[in-house]
Parts: C-alpha cells; sequence; structure tokens
C-alpha cells in the first residue's frame, strides 16, 4: 500500500480509479465558499481559559449626521495601548467574601463535596462523623466578560482521621484532597477608551468589500453572510439558521431631537448579488436600541429572495425611548451559520435629521467597481513575455462602470486613468465623457453606465525597466458636474507583472468544478510567446464539503482546434496531488511539475487536472471577469469537450519558466535524475531511461496491480503482453512507477 498525505489507497484500488466511471452526476457546478479567504488572517491563540490582561474598549458617541457607502473602512478598530492615559484597571479575585467583597487569602481552597472529622474507637471498631459546617464564598468566573459572581457554600479541602484507644487520643491525621476545584486566583482587566469621529461601527463581523453586488451604486458595500469577522463559518456543519452578522453602529446622541425634528435612517440593500441566494426563510433586520430600558426593537426586515438591483429602504425615528444620548441601530442577517451563505449587501447608510421620507439623499456620481487590468484579455502577464512582445498589448475594451445617483440628468464629463511608477507619473488616458455617458448627452438619471475604452492608441507600459518583475500603480477617476461624495469617483489597482498569466482579479466569489471520476478540467491560454511551464498555481477555497483529501493528477495539454488535445504533461497516478487552499487572503498554491521539470509549451495550451474523485474539487471562480470560454471540461474521458455554462474566471495561472525563477529558488534537477521510458506507446521494445542500465531491474504491473513481468535489462521486450496500459516499477526510480502502453 502507499500513502498519499491522509488517504491510504491500494495499488489495485487505485488503478482500478483510473478506469471507473462514477455513478455521480457529471457535470461542471460551481457552489458557495465556506470560509472568505480575504477576511482570513492569524488569530493569537488563548494561553488560558482566563480573561487576564483582556482589554475592553468602550468608543466615543456621534452626533448626526451620520453616513457611509463603505467606499473607505470606517469599522473601529482597537489596538491595546497600556501607555494610553485612558487605561484602567479591575482586579478581580476568584473567591471573595460574600458581606465584604473582600478577596480571601492567597493560596487558600475548597471543595464543594461535604467534607467531615472521623474518629475511630479501636475498642468497639465503630466510627463517628463529624461534618464541617460550609463557607459561604463568592466565586466568580474569570473565563468571561463581564465577569459572573456566585454565592456558593463551600467546604475545607481535607478529611481529619482520628482514633482513640478507651480514653486516650491518638495523632490526627489530615488527608487533603488532591487538586480542589475552588481555590484564590486573580485576572486584570483592562479598560481603554477609544475615540475616532470618523469610525461608526463597534464590530467586524460583516465583510466590507468592492467584489460580491451586482452593479453597486458606489465602490464598496458590506456583505452579511454565514462567516465570522476572520473569515470562518460560525458554526461548521450547522444545518439550522440563526443570527449571523451584525452591524452595529456607536452610540449615538439624539438626546436634543424629538419625533418633530424627522429624524430618518436610510440605506440600500441587495439579496445575494454575485454570492449565496438566501431563502425565503431567511431575512436582513434593523433593529433600533432603547438605551432607557437596555432593548432592542425590530423596526424592518426582508425575507431572502433572488438577486435584484439595489432597493431603497427609509425609516423613520419616531418612538420617544430612542430620544436619548445613547440610541444606536443595527443591522442583522439570520441564515446559515455553515459558510459564506445566504448573502445580503447593505450600501448608503445614512442617518439624519431635517429629512422626510422620499429624501434617501443617494445624490451621488461614482464607480460602482475598481478595474483590474490595463491589459488585453489577462490581468497579469510574466514581466519578460511583456517586454519581447512586438504587439500592442494595452486593451481595446477597458470595461468601466460609473452610476448617477441624481434624480436629473446630469452633463457628463470626460474621465481619466493615470499611470504611476514608484509615485511618478507615467502616462494617461482620457475616458470620453460621451462614452463614459453610452453616446448620450448627459448621464442619465439613477443609473449605471457600462462603456469600454480603447487605450492601443495612447501610452503603453515601459518595456525597458530593467528587472524580473514590475508593478505599476494605475488610478482612475470620472464625475459629473453636481457635488458629490469624492471618495468613490476614483479608483486604484495595481497592474503587477511577475511569472503567470492570470484572467482573475485574485478575489474568489464561489468554488466550481467538474464533478465525477476522471472528469477533466482545463483552461486555455494564448500565451504572448512559445515557453515552458514550470507549473500551474491554483487557488483552491473551502466550500460546504471539504475536499481536501480528494486527488488529482495535474496535466498540460496542446490545441486542438480551439480544446484540448494531445495531453504534454501529467502527474505520475502514483504520485496525484490535494487541493490545498492555504490561509490566507485567497491563497493560490503553486503545484510545480515533477522534478521542477521545465515543459516547452507552444503559445496556445491549456493547463488544469484529471480528477481521480468524483467529488467537485472547489477551485476559485471569480465572477467580476469573465473568460468562461476558456473554461474547458470533459466528463468522458477527455473525448469531448464543453465549455463554461456560467460566467467567470477560474483561478488557475500557468506558471512560466523565466528570470524570476531564480529570485523563487526553482532549480532544474540534474537530467541524471530523470526517469522515462520510450517509446511511449510502444509495440514490440520499450527502452528505459536510467543511469545505469547495466544494474537494471524491473517490474511490470497490469491495470489490476498483477506482476506479469520481472526483467534485469532497460530494454524490455514487450511483445508478448497484450495491448493495453501497464505501469513499471524499479528500485532506481526512488519510488517513482512509469506508465506505458502497449500497442
Amino acid at each position: 500500500m502507499m500513502l498519499f498525505d491522509r488517504k491510504i489507497i491500494s495499488l489495485v484500488t487505485l488503478l482500478m480509479s483510473l478506469f471507473y466511471q462514477s455513478g455521480f452526476a457529471q457535470q461542471l457546478e460551481y457552489g458557495p465558499l465556506s470560509t472568505n479567504p480575504s477576511l482570513q488572517r492569524t488569530i493569537k491563540k488563548q494561553t488560558g481559559l482566563t480573561i487576564d490582561s483582556m482589554f475592553v474598549f468602550s468608543t466615543d458617541t456621534l452626533q448626526l449626521p451620520l453616513f457611509d457607502d463603505f467606499s473607505s473602512n470606517k469599522f473601529q478598530t482597537y489596538t491595546p495601548n497600556l501607555s494610553d492615559p485612558s487605561v484602567t484597571n479591575i482586579l478581580y479575585h476568584q473567591l471573595t467574601d460574600p458581606v465584604t467583597l473582600l478577596p480571601l487569602d492567597t493560596g487558600i481552597t475548597y471543595t464543594n463535596q461535604q467534607t467531615f472529622k472521623r474518629i475511630f474507637n479501636l475498642e468497639t471498631g465503630t466510627f463517628v462523623d463529624s461534618n464541617f459546617n460550609s463557607v459561604l464564598v463568592s466565586v466568580a468566573d474569570l473565563t468571561n466578560y463581564p465577569v459572573q459572581f456566585e454565592q456558593l457554600s463551600l467546604f475545607p479541602p481535607f478529611y481529619l482521621f482520628d482514633s482513640i484507644n478507651g480514653t486516650t487520643v491518638n495523632t490526627t491525621d489530615t488527608v487533603w484532597l488532591t487538586n480542589p476545584p475552588y481555590y484564590q486566583d486573580s485576572a486584570r482587566v483592562f479598560f481603554q477608551s477609544v475615540t475616532d469621529q470618523s469610525k461608526y461601527w463597534i464590530d467586524e463581523s460583516v465583510y466590507l468589500n468592492n467584489r460580491f453586488a451586482i452593479d453597486p451604486r458606489s465602490i464598496g458595500v458590506a456583505t452579511f453572510d454565514g462567516l465570522d469577522g476572520n473569515g470562518n463559518p460560525y458554526q461548521y456543519g450547522s444545518i439550522s439558521p440563526n443570527y449571523a452578522d451584525a452591524l452595529t453602529s456607536k452610540t449615538i446622541d439624539l438626546s436634543n431631537f424629538d419625533a418633530s425634528d424627522s429624524i430618518y435612517l436610510s440605506f440600500l440593500y441587495q439579496p445575494q448579488g454575485f454570492g449565496d441566494e438566501p431563502e425565503d426563510g431567511d431575512s436582513l433586520v434593523v433593529e433600533f436600541y432603547q438605551a432607557n430600558n437596555a432593548n432592542w426593537e425590530r423596526v424592518w426586515s426582508v425575507a431572502g429572495s433572488p438577486t435584484h438591483s439595489f432597493k431603497a429602504v427609509t425609516i423613520p425615528v419616531l418612538n420617544s425611548n430612542y430620544f436619548t444620548n445613547g440610541f444606536k441601530f443595527r443591522f442583522r442577517n439570520y441564515g446559515s451559520l455553515a459558510g459564506a451563505l445566504d448573502h445580503f449587501h447593505v450600501d448608503y447608510i445614512h442617518l439624519r435629521n431635517l429629512s422626510f421620507f422620499n429624501d434617501t439623499l443617494f445624490k451621488d456620481f461614482a464607480f460602482s467597481y475598481p478595474s483590474t487590468s490595463l491589459l488585453k484579455t489577462y490581468t497579469s502577464v510574466p514581466w519578460d513575455h511583456y517586454q519581447n512582445s512586438t504587439v500592442n498589448r494595452m486593451s481595446d475594451s477597458l470595461e468601466v462602470k460609473v452610476h448617477n445617483g441624481s434624480l436629473l440628468p446630469e452633463n457628463y464629463q470626460n474621465g481619466q486613468v493615470n499611470v504611476l511608477y514608484n509615485g511618478n507619473s507615467e502616462g494617461a488616458y482620457v475616458l470620453q465623457g460621451f462614452n463614459l455617458a453610452e453616446g448620450n448627452i448627459n448621464f442619465q438619471p439613477r443609473t449605471t453606465h457600462q462603456s469600454f475604452h480603447n487605450l492601443t492608441s495612447g501610452y503603453q507600459f515601459d518595456k525597458t525597466k530593467t528587472g524580473n518583475q514590475q508593478v505599476f500603480e494605475v488610478k482612475s477617476a470620472a464625475s459629473a458636474q453636481f457635488p458629490n461624495f469624492g471618495a468613490n469617483d476614483s479608483t486604484l489597482f495595481y497592474q503587477s507583472f511577475y511569472n503567470y498569466y492570470s484572467y482573475d482579479d485574485g478575489t474568489a466569489e464561489a468554488a466550481f468544478g467538474p464533478t465525477g471520476a476522471q472528469s477533466r478540467l482545463a483552461i486555455g491560454y494564448n500565451a504572448y510567446e512559445a515557453d515552458s511551464i514550470l507549473g500551474v498555481s491554483i487557488c483552491f477555497v473551502p466550500s460546504v464539503n471539504d475536499v481536501s483529501d480528494k486527488l488529482f493528477l495535474l496535466t498540460i495539454w496542446a490545441d486542438d482546434n480551439g480544446q484540448p488535445g494531445t495531453v504534454l504533461y501529467e502527474d505520475d497516478v502514483f504520485y496525484p496531488r490535494s487541493p490545498i487552499s492555504g490561509y490566507g487572503e485567497n491563497y493560490f498554491q503553486s503545484y510545480y511539475l515533477v522534478d521542477t521539470m521545465r515543459l516547452p509549451v507552444p503559445e496556445r495550451f491549456y493547463v488544469g487536472w484529471r480528477q481521480l474523485d468524483p467529488q467537485r474539487l472547489n477551485a476559485g471562480l471569480d465572477r467580476n471577469t469573465n473568460s468562461s470560454g476558456e473554461i474547458f471540461y470533459s466528463v468522458d474521458g477527455g473525448d469531448s469537450w464543453l465549455t463554461s455554462p456560467f460566467s467567470g474566471s477560474a483561478m488557475i495561472r500557468p506558471i512560466f519558466s523565466t528570470r524570476l525563477n531564480n529570485v523563487l529558488g526553482i532549480e532544474e534537477k540534474l537530467n541524471e535524475d530523470r526517469f522515462y521510458v520510450y517509446p511511449n506507446p510502444a509495440s514490440e521494445i520499450l527502452h528505459v531511461n536510467v543511469v545505469n542500465s547495466e544494474k537494471f531491474e524491473g517490474t511490470i504491473l497490469n491495470i489490476f496491480g498483477k506482476v506479469v513481468k520481472q526483467t534485469l535489462s532497460a530494454e524490455i521486450e514487450i511483445r508478448d503482453l497484450a495491448a493495453g496500459t501497464y505501469f513499471l516499477s524499479s528500485p532506481c526510480f526512488k519510488g517513482k512507477v512509469l506508465k506505458f502502453i502497449k500497442q
């Protein structure tokens, strides 16, 4: 038997899996994420079950108005700082006197079981027990804050044993309990005030992003789902819905207002977007806080549904209990706790006075999304490929989406794209206003305009720059002729050139892949030049089902009239790979070819896998770019290929052999470490390439794992073998097994 990571596969089972067609329905499918790679970060592990050294933060109070379009981060950050003059502390003791509230002595212990003194009468063989009196103790729970106290009747943690013989009392023996459950301990809790009027939200469980909503009215939304602030499910495998994310405001001073001041909360919301559709039993909820009775009151909710454009909601603040200096409001979602499921997106939250019901105050002009690339087709290409190219590679159709939030038509203005390198301007493009407005004289009211811009006649990234890689800063700006929120009428991204090609923007909105054993997934690429591939970088993302122990063979194909053709490379079946999702922001795992070999490929090629298990392997799918025409899959052994039925870009990137290799520490192994057979397929003689052919010994197995031939020669006579697939093993292969076909 051979061990592959956490999965043990017998030789026969593994060989049979090569030809077994699964009973699963075989298709290409996509699904939700179970974690959010964009939120995942390293969490400091607890050193013990105690609140000792915990910081408790109190926030400042806000004044009206409050507005957040989520184009910037308005979430309060909490940084412990012992040197802050506002820091105070309280030392809590686990055991205190319930009357004086003073701590009991250090080292004192108690038990909750009755203890006693026992006296043996040696003359009569009898004994008498005298129970110890209980002691009332106030016991603190030092594992949670706020600290809760409970008064318990406890006992001394020992037994006394005496014996008497007539009138003589012998020496008393004391038997102490081992590890009595109640002992004196302490925990110091620090209290710190944070003051920042530019930060509105006290929690961080929602996901601030610019990719999950469909046609948002500005860059940035707050997304609610079943993941916590660290990008992990609230409850793995949960099938029961409950409240998940919360977006809670700081306290807001409404003490000088009343119902006549026309205070309204307004916002935009959208279910699903590019995420998971919330069911009818799921909901998005808004609650107002009554400080006088410490009660949250639901004032609005909406059930889950398929996605639609953003809708506006306006809620009046009327109840007299709200008009205090402790008013707060919050959004919560009710749905699955098991992953990135049941999405709602919220934008343009606005709390203000002297307003009216229809005054949503969304008169703004903004980009809907940031741009992702100025290149045609790709978001990144190898730097030396770009340098060597004699063709203009700039985009001839840069997509720009802007939204006019005004109730009126607004005159268009030209926009601009600026390219900077190390902070210095390199070049610029004009975004023609007429084009931004889709050929209209004005930006139409309450309309998202989609336009495409040809950049081929202007600036090109400077090919004379030296180095193994380059990164350029790209800033875009566009506006209309009325005052608007300046933070979202510009965008920024970085155009990177490393050693790979990519279609995606680096963020996964879904997981996808074919189903069925022996299914193939292939992503087509047109490289700027023929070169050698070192490997493939894949962003596997956790989804609802764990597939980290499933197996696949990394595969590279040549082109055959626009679809995958001849296999140029495939992993040895005895050394398959497993999906590695890693931990971090949209983590890409690099899978290098065996022995870090360099595989020459033509300009048109395909990279992907052949999977040995029927389950979907969950590659990341970027829903904000679309190269679905380059996503191919086969469920019939590669005899026929289909293209993706849904839009998006596969987060699967070919890694090329470039000048960056030495920086990355990638070295080609010596040729004498290569083992292969030729010709393959063979009909009469099979030659084995090894360093010392005179000492070669090998064993040939059929597809059922049965030994059919043994040899001491590197030239193997195979005329007597039936046509089919065989495997050759040898001690000099260093654990590897070679596959060949007998014609």
